[in-house]
């Protein structure tokens, strides 16, 4: 019986194909990049999402402001719809960011948690701010470029400083834009901030997330 498995054994061995090394490194390669792939957060999805927030969400902010002789302020039903877009967008964020680093351990998934965890409250402290710039009596046009200015300004300062973590360029550069289009968008005044937002923002996020997809794909 010890035979007779032996030679079964024996034959196994020679009837199976001896794998080279460039076959074996082909299968190595596809797995690591596999593996990068799974281990990657979905860029393009992420900017694809964030873009629609300021394409749509601040387009119709704008669309409810514009043309008012003398300004009062943005709709109530045009800021319900931006909260909620953005709501979802970070939502998005979360679970992309989530699913790519589950069962990752390590400095990573904890950077990536504690950027998130910044964004969400700078984005808190920013709205705080507004009902307390409310109360201390500012007027409708400064409350509306704040409100449409100051959580670009939280999200660009983020990822500047992430910078330093992550010695990511790409996220620099976004932050630069994102600090410069708040610095100055207010001067189009408290209806045009809205549009200059939606458009310095939206178009810039719409077009690197297609070209993350084509490095994706």
């Amino acid at each position: 019986m010890t035979e007779g498995r032996g030679m079964r054994n024996d034959g196994d061995a020679r009837d199976a194909p001896d794998m080279d090394p460039a076959s074996a490194a082909v299968i190595i390669e596809a797995a690591r990049e596999h593996v990068q792939r799974e281990l990657t957060i979905n860029r393009s999805a992420i900017l694809a999402t964030w873009s629609i927030v300021y394409l749509l969400g601040y387009g119709v902010v704008w669309l409810s402001v514009k043309g008012q002789q003398p300004f009062r302020a943005p709709a109530g039903w045009a800021l319900a719809l931006l909260v909620a877009l953005a709501a979802l967008a970070l939502g998005v964020t979360a679970q992309l960011t989530e699913r790519a680093t589950s069962g990752v351990g390590g400095m990573s998934s904890q950077r990536r948690r504690i950027y998130a965890l910044s964004l969400v409250v700078g984005l808190l402290g920013v709205y705080v701010m507004e009902a307390a710039l409310s109360s201390a009596g500012a007027s409708q046009r400064v409350l509306s470029v704040y409100g449409a200015s100051a959580p670009l300004l939280v999200a660009g300062v983020i990822l500047v400083a992430g910078t330093a973590a992550w010695l990511s360029w790409y996220m620099f550069g976004l932050g630069a834009w994102l600090i410069a289009v708040a610095a100055t968008s207010g001067f189009a005044g408290p209806a045009g901030v809205w549009a200059v937002d939606a458009l310095a923002v939206g178009m810039p996020m719409l077009l690197l997330a297609a070209i993350q997809l084509r490095r994706r794909l």
